[in-house]
């Protein structure tokens, strides 16, 4: 007589499929939500960083001009063609501010000039005509605050030797610029904060 053995042969139930497909669905459904996430703030921080270098670029251009510079003027009236050597150690004292100064390679005076936007933000742009046309520094994503400013200590030449014809100051010429601002990028604000300061490479001298 013949045994016959027999296995159990039992399986997953339709149930136990269906609760598993789910359950499998749910894990890849946040895996993918996550990876598209990380995705979008790795882009959204490239494209802050690059508009952050943009606007480090330009302070770097101002103070490497402003270096080799001479006969700085304050901007404090929004006068941007001014030509006589003006301090202001307190800063612009209107929303719009700036600085003029004849660089190195002569001629036009340049000038770099915080200029203001619609919405009371303001963004910074340069000339190099003596401050009759000008092109924009950085773009329309960083807004920065009127509260930024340009300082400008010993801007005047000294007075020369006596009897003084003229009023001057015997500090060498020194610039400060303070920017502080936001980089607005698709709805999230960045918020930035820069200063340096330059001081005229070549002697402040009147002589006579």
């Amino acid at each position: 007589m013949k045994e016959k053995f027999f296995k159990n042969k039992s399986g997953f139930t339709i149930i136990e499929t269906m609760i598993s497909i789910s359950v499998f669905l749910v894990v890849v459904l946040y895996g993918t939500n996550a990876l598209l996430s990380a995705n979008q703030y790795s882009r959204h921080s490239e494209a802050t960083r690059s508009l952050l270098d943009n606007l480090s670029f330009s302070m770097e251009e101002m103070s490497r001009s402003l270096r080799t510079g001479s006969d700085f003027h304050c901007i404090t009236d929004g006068n941007t063609v001014a030509t006589s050597a003006l301090s202001c150690p307190s800063g612009g004292l209107n929303s719009e501010k700036g600085i003029s100064f004849m660089p190195s390679s002569g001629g036009s005076r340049w000038v770099y000039y915080l200029r203001a936007n619609a919405d009371g933000s303001l963004f910074l742009e340069k000339s190099t005509d003596g401050g009759n046309t000008f092109v924009p520094l950085t773009t329309s994503e960083i807004k920065i605050n009127p509260s930024s400013n340009f300082f400008v200590v010993g801007a005047e030449p000294p007075p020369p030797p006596p009897p003084p014809s003229i009023s001057g100051d015997l500090n060498q010429p020194f610039v400060k610029i303070w920017l502080t601002g936001t980089i607005k990028e698709k709805n999230t604000d960045t918020p930035f904060s820069l200063q340096t300061s330059v001081s005229q490479r070549i002697p402040d001298l009147n002589t006579p």
